[in-house]
């Protein structure tokens, strides 16, 4: 099956920085593509590219194989990070606002069920929780019917329970068949929603691939953790390897039944032992050195 969006060898500089270095990407129809990457690492620049916001200094940008142009325009839907919304309208006037802007666009009843409007439906924008804001702001991307749908950063601010909403909300977007491009900072959300994930650093893709696949090729191994009291003195000349951190020990090894056998034979507790397997986030501070906020 042809991509739906393609980056082919795209490259944008500003002064002193290369912020896309030569970057190839390929997302299929109807998948959820994470983008993750450090502040700085490039990813808002790609993804405007990819929005037609901004124009690449090299390569190409396309849509269904044809450059980006009024046909993504009409069927592209974008959640911005942070939007401004005209002032001393109510939801459903904003609603019907941007309705207007479009040839085609969704009926306001059915945007009301599929984002569950109709309980703050007629209250003024400015008076909106977090979650709310974020589901009308989601409706106003969906406003066209959009083939693709661009979300960055769509739960940033909200608290768990409305961030666990919210993916429920995605999950049934893209049950819809539409082709979802996810930009976040949350490492479960990537896991629980994305198909594919790509991690950026310094303007290139550093690991590519499922969250499974990418985890199973760069890990091998479960952790154990300790508190530092519990194996002190006893890790000297360990076979597997040893981290320590501030007030826990961690040790890292493919063959748990081993590793316990031999702590207890030098007098370990293990009353307190936790046992853990990798995750995203492990993996995005194994390959950029960094915490995804840095």
């Amino acid at each position: 099956m042809a991509p739906i969006l393609e980056a082919r060898s795209i490259v944008k500089t500003y002064p002193g920085v290369t912020a896309v270095d030569g970057v190839d990407l390929a997302i299929e129809a109807g998948a959820c593509f994470g983008l993750l990457g450090p502040n700085g690492a490039g990813k808002t620049t790609l993804i405007e590219i990819m929005e037609g916001i901004k124009r690449p200094d090299a390569g190409t940008a396309l849509y269904e194989g044809a450059p980006i142009g009024a046909r993504f325009r009409r069927e592209a839907g974008i959640q911005f990070q942070a939007t401004s919304l005209q002032e001393f309208l109510t939801v459903r006037e904003t609603v019907s606002l941007f309705r207007e802007l479009y040839p085609k666009a969704m009926e306001l009843d059915e945007l009301v069920r599929l984002l569950s409007l109709d309980e703050f439906l007629d209250r003024d924008t400015r008076k909106l929780s977090g979650g709310q804001r974020q589901r009308l702001l989601m409706a106003l991307a969906l406003v066209n019917d959009p083939v693709v749908l661009f979300l960055d950063e769509p739960t940033t601010g909200l608290d768990p329970q409305a961030r666990r909403n919210f993916w429920d909300l995605i999950r049934m977007i893209k049950a819809q068949g539409k082709t979802i491009v996810l930009t976040t900072h949350y490492m479960e959300e990537a896991y629980e929603l994305c198909d594919e994930i790509a991690i950026m650093d310094r303007g290139r893709f550093i690991a590519r691939g499922t969250p499974e696949q990418l985890l199973r090729d760069h890990f091998g191994t479960v952790i154990l953790q300790f508190p530092n009291e519990d194996v002190a003195g006893r890790l000297n000349g360990f076979p597997a390897p040893v981290v320590r951190r501030d007030s826990e020990v961690e040790i890292h090894t493919s063959d748990v039944d081993g590793t316990v056998k031999l702590l207890l034979e030098r007098g370990a507790s293990l009353s307190r032992m936790k046992m853990r397997s990798w995750n995203l986030e492990d993996l995005f501070i194994a390959l950029t050195g960094k915490d995804l906020r840095a």
